[in-house]
């Protein structure tokens, strides 16, 4: 829920109020003397990047990283994740060096003789 600055127009006195944009309406209603103020969001985190600029924070990373986990052999896990163990950062390579998993992280099932 999002935090609102209300003002007591007699008092002067400014608060916050943690409500929901419904809430906040029924507050204002009730009482002609609050009056809300514009105030700028607040913002957590900036995860925009821009091209070329390179610059990733390390939330995004860890994010980009789990997806990787989940997804091994495909360009994200190629670049962010770990890769697994040992093991299967061979099969992978296997595959990869045969012509089993595509670039763009798919198998080509195409190679695979029953």
């Amino acid at each position: 829920m999002p935090t609102y600055t209300v003002r007591n127009k007699k008092t002067e006195i400014e608060f916050q109020v943690f409500c929901t944009w419904s809430e906040l309406q029924e507050l204002l209603k009730t009482d002609k003397n609050f009056q809300q103020l514009l105030s700028a969001p607040a913002l957590v985190g900036d995860h925009v990047v821009k091209q070329g600029d390179g610059k990733m924070d390390g939330g995004m990373k860890e994010v980009f990283s789990k997806i990787g986990d989940k997804h091994p052999g495909s360009p994200l896990a190629d670049r962010f994740s770990g890769g697994g163990t040992n093991a299967q950062k061979k099969v992978v390579d296997i595959g990869k060096k045969y012509g089993l998993i595509k670039k763009d992280g798919g198998q080509n099932m195409s190679k695979v003789k029953l």
